[in-house]
């Protein structure tokens, strides 16, 4: 059974090669290929499921080794990536049909689900970190895929903070690894716990947060999925979005949930990171005037709430119960929204060639079908009852309410983040009701699309299929949701409820009519009335206010030209002083010379000097010979006139390259010291 695990994370990691293989015969045989790969995957991740708690460890592999394990949330995760995969695979078939280099796009697609399911079922922070940069490279692909100039874009920012991140997460886990002797996720617990200076273990533990928090997309490293999404083929879009987040997720409830288990302070920071990140991308949806952006930006909003659970989590301490299940919860269920979401925008692009709202709407009028299978997750999301999103929300809602109670001085604050909590709650339906309305409701007076068929059979299925499970999960919460998180709350430490949660009590339904209520008014005031202009859609915030263009882009530059500078300034320095250095050296010999040559000429016996001459000659000789350069010896003393002086041999040959070689040599020299004490330290630390 452990064999299985292995399976999982290699098997298709060792078939994206193999599909490129078939698809340079086969273009059907690829297709089929590769969806037989996805259904395999599906059907190990059910056995594992099955099987229960497993683990697996490869010692040596990658000098620490790598270990794997399943069950609880590990297990609802691979779960939620094996499923994804599965219906994006469908999707693509459709959406790739008349799209060039998918002979690319499947081998790296192959590849990063490999990289995913290696992350979510990783049993230590090494073989998280070591899948979790797999999976950014290979996922980059998909970013870049069209080659277009905005995907070009995207993809470079995508990468920046991909690298970035990694690195400074690395760093965190090597200074990690020293302090506590181990990156196994079960035992860091109990070893931070024993520490009694807590500094290092933050200095480690924001470090990891760089990285992992970056991959999620929460403030201020959220930059790469509004501009990722958009350029990204829709079904890729729907795991980056879905799927790919939820890693970095993982690696901040890792953090929250071992080093600073139930710990406030740590809490506290989440907090405001969360509700930064919620209220942020909310609003940057509401102006956004392109399908996939706004989706983007979605995405970026409800990580926030998830980093809002966490943060719950660590504040309540041991009466963590309604957080830990809001989290799992709401980490399901945005998953399963954007899964349906943003294929269904890819469906809109195919007819219309377009996301621009100004150009895609009314594509939906008389078109039902459609309606159903974008308004049922639109709504969810925005937190309407009996519809799964209205769940996990309430409870991330009453977790705040919760902690205001116990809060003493500070509920005023937690008052502020519970109604910065309703707010993006309505932000979020303002901004899903400007896109039902938009493709669904409003005229286009110009269409440019086709009309008759727009979504192949398959695809239909496969998102109705996703949309029948939201009504369900929302109106049968106690019977269908509580499970999955009792399920795997145990990975949080969380604690069972201490009674039902009434979901649909006035107490619960007036946080969700409140932020309805909020999205309504921000729909009717401000998009209908300012984000309108002569019956065309307008985004307000100009491209400078971006944090990327705004901050990161112009701070990176001066940056670089400022260690330009610092550099050109060094190398003119050591230049000078090198130049000042020989000609030192060079007056200095010269003068030497002339004194023991007037000493020896004038002052001893002819004999003695001869004798000290040709001592002096053989002194000289071997010194320069150690340099690699032919000695040629002076006229003996004999044949050298009286008058005598220095400035007679003015012309010899001066070794100013052989300063260059020489200095040249010593760096090659000192590098190659480094690179031995380094591999020293490796080997036999």
């Amino acid at each position: 059974m452990n064999g299985m695990l292995a399976a999982v994370v290699f098997v298709p990691m060792a078939c994206g090669p193999v599909s490129y293989v078939i698809g340079r015969k086969s273009k059907k045989g690829r297709d089929a290929f590769v969806l037989a790969v996805t259904i395999l995957e599906m059907l190990l991740t059910l056995l594992i499921m099955k099987a229960g708690e497993i683990s697996l460890s490869i010692p040596g592999f990658a000098g620490l080794g790598i270990g794997f394990a399943s069950g609880h949330f590990r297990t609802v995760m691979a779960f939620l990536t094996a499923s994804g995969w599965l219906a994006s695979t469908l999707l693509s078939r459709e959406y790739f049909a008349h799209v060039k280099r998918r002979n690319r796009y499947y081998v790296f697609w192959l590849l990063t689900l490999g990289a995913v399911m290696g992350v979510f079922l990783s049993v230590d922070l090494y073989t998280t970190f070591i899948f979790f940069e797999i999976m950014s490279f290979t996922s980059y692909v998909a970013v870049v895929q069209t080659e277009e100039e905005d995907a070009l874009k995207a993809s470079v920012t995508y990468l920046a903070v991909a690298v970035i991140g990694g690195l400074v997460t690395l760093s965190g886990i090597f200074v990690l690894y020293h302090t506590l002797g181990t990156l196994n996720i079960s035992e860091l617990a109990h070893a931070a716990e024993a520490m009694e200076d807590k500094s290092i273990l933050w200095v480690c533990g924001l470090l990891i947060l760089v990285g992992f928090g970056a991959k999620a997309g929460a403030f201020p490293l959220h930059i790469w999925l509004p501009t990722a999404h958009p350029a990204a083929p829709a079904p890729a879009s729907a795991v980056l979005s879905g799927v790919i987040t939820k890693t970095g997720i993982y690696g901040v409830a890792v953090l929250s949930t071992t080093l600073f288990l139930h710990d406030a302070q740590w809490g506290q920071m989440l907090a405001v990171f969360g509700a930064i990140t919620m209220v942020l991308g909310a609003a940057l949806a509401v102006c956004s005037v392109d399908l996939k952006r706004t989706l983007a930006c979605s995405s970026v909003s409800q990580i926030g709430f998830v980093v809002v659970g966490i943060s719950m989590q660590c504040l309540l301490g041991h009466h963590n119960a309604l957080a830990v299940e809001g989290t799992i919860l709401h980490i399901m269920n945005h998953s399963l929204i954007k899964m349906v979401l943003f294929p269904c925008a890819g469906v809109i692009h195919l007819s219309t060639h377009s996301y621009d709202l100004n150009d895609i709407r009314g594509f939906g009028r008389g078109k039902p079908l459609l309606a159903v299978i974008m308004g049922i997750p639109m709504l969810s999301l925005a937190g309407l009852p009996f519809l799964n999103g209205y769940v996990s929300k309430t409870l991330l809602h009453e977790s705040i309410v919760e902690y205001i109670h116990i809060a003493g001085e500070q509920a005023w604050l937690y008052s502020v983040l519970e109604w910065m909590f309703l707010f993006a709650g309505g932000l979020t339906f303002a901004y899903m009701l400007k896109l039902f309305c938009c493709i669904f409701v409003e005229k286009n007076e110009h269409p440019h699309w086709k009309t008759g068929k727009y979504i192949a059979r398959t695809s239909a299925v496969v998102l109705l299929l996703y949309v029948a499970i939201m009504p369900v999960l929302g109106a049968l919460p106690h019977e269908t949701m509580e499970g999955v998180s009792a399920f795997a709350r145990s990975f949080f430490h969380g604690e069972a409820p201490a009674h039902a949660v009434h979901y649909f009590a006035w107490i619960n339904l007036k946080g969700a009519v409140i932020s309805l209520t909020i999205g309504a008014l921000v729909y009717l005031l401000v998009v209908r009335r300012l984000l309108i202009r002569k019956d065309r859609y307008i985004d307000p915030i100009p491209k400078w206010c971006s944090i990327e263009y705004g901050i990161y882009r112009p701070l990176i530059d001066l940056l670089s030209k400022t260690f330009q500078l610092i550099a050109g300034c060094l190398d003119r320095g050591v230049l000078l002083l090198i130049d000042l250095l020989a000609k030192a050296i060079q007056l200095i010999a010269v003068c030497l010379d002339q004194v023991i040559f007037r000493i020896l000429f004038h002052e001893i016996p002819a004999a003695a000097a001869r004798g000290c001459g040709r001592l002096k000659t053989q002194i000289v000789q071997m010194i320069v010979s150690l340099t690699g350069r032919e000695y040629t010896p002076r006229p003996s003393l004999e044949e050298i006139p009286y008058d005598y002086h220095f400035a007679k041999y003015e012309d010899d040959p001066v070794p100013e390259e052989g300063i260059w070689q020489s200095f040249g040599f010593g760096l090659m020299l000192a590098g190659l010291g480094l690179v031995f004490a380094l591999a020293f330290i490796i080997l036999h630390k």
